[in-house]
């Protein structure tokens, strides 16, 4: 943990240059910083040969790694090697099936296309754009363009991403606002537990060290067993991190049209899965059958949210940062 930490502080030094809360600087095709007084909040990986656009590394208000290194950063010899395609903040989903084209590649299990793992077949997640970057007081934002693509590089559906950093005083917040536009063929999200908006918390705050980490959602329900599959309106995984309790949570937009359930485990993953339904095994969708599909031409849009606060979900003010993201979303440019 000290080398990844060591790592991140020199990360973060060389992001930063003079004092400006909060600021966005792009870097040319790789990467786009995201900053608040200087010191990173996050770095979001744009290459073209990424196999999807993620977060890496994300960082609480002080500046503690809270998401895994692997597979970025692959020889810390303190970190699981588990799942690589789990890459530290991300949307996407696991089974995206085009209406009427040919998929010459298929994957078990999947009707479609797999955005969710990672592996010769398997879709791609390409940014084929990167906005100007803009500021506003204590609020930054940059828009990005997606394609998503069959392993075969077909376009299959085209996003707009739209990312806000969010300047809290104790906390940071990060917001994307997403639109999933069915512009080639009508989409249908198939439905497995693999997805969708999700992070993988840093080593030592999974509950499965068993050290203090903990999920904990909007209902005041705790632990994998209780958290996971359940509908909630945000989902908060914390634990320690160099001798500091730090903490991260996943926000649901309220308009959002398909509320997340949470695949969250107690190796460290926690996703916001809108898509989810009787097969995903979720128990707050095992009445749920149909589907969300899109017509030809037809737009989806989410919002989500995460939240880099200190200490636990109580101690971080979770439930009031919370209401504050849904007030933002209702005032965003």
């Amino acid at each position: 943990m000290r080398r990844l930490v060591a790592f991140l502080l020199i990360l973060a030094f060389t992001a930063s240059a003079s004092a400006a809360a909060p600021e966005i600087k792009v870097n040319g095709n790789e990467s786009i910083d995201f900053l608040v007084n200087g010191q990173l909040v996050g770095r979001y990986i744009v290459h073209p040969a990424a196999p999807k656009p993620h977060f890496f590394p994300l960082n609480s208000p002080s500046g503690k790694p809270v998401t895994r290194a692997f597979p970025m950063v692959k020889d810390l010899p303190e970190e699981t090697k588990d799942h690589p395609h789990h890459r530290a903040a991300w949307f996407c989903h696991g089974d995206v099936i085009p209406e009427g084209i040919t998929l010459t590649r298929k994957v078990k299990n999947v009707e479609g296309v797999d955005f969710w793992s990672e592996s010769p077949g398997l879709g791609r997640i390409v940014c084929v754009e990167v906005g100007k970057p803009m500021r506003d007081g204590n609020h930054a934002w940059i828009t990005t363009k997606n394609e998503w693509r069959t392993a075969d590089e077909q376009k299959i559906m085209d996003e707009t991403r739209t990312l806000h950093v969010y300047d809290l005083g104790e906390a940071r917040l990060l917001t994307f606002d997403i639109d999933l536009h069915a512009s080639v063929v009508p989409i249908t999200f198939g439905d497995t537990k693999e997805g969708s908006f999700a992070v993988r918390v840093a080593e030592f705050m999974t509950e499965k060290r068993q050290k203090g980490g903990v999920i904990e959602n909007a209902e005041g329900q705790r632990g994998e067993a209780k958290c996971w599959g359940r509908k909630s309106a945000w989902c908060d995984y914390s634990g320690p991190v160099e001798g500091e309790i730090v903490g991260l949570a996943i926000l649901d937009d309220p308009r959002n049209p398909h509320p997340a359930r949470w695949h969250a485990r107690g190796y460290g993953l926690m996703g916001a899965n809108p898509f989810g339904r009787r097969r995903s095994g979720f128990p707050d969708a095992l009445e749920q059958k149909e589907l969300v599909k899109l017509s030809r031409d037809e737009h989806l849009r989410l919002r989500y949210g995460i939240l880099l606060h200190p200490g636990d979900a109580k101690a971080g003010k979770v439930a009031e940062h919370y209401e504050r993201f849904v007030k933002l979303g209702e005032a965003k440019p």
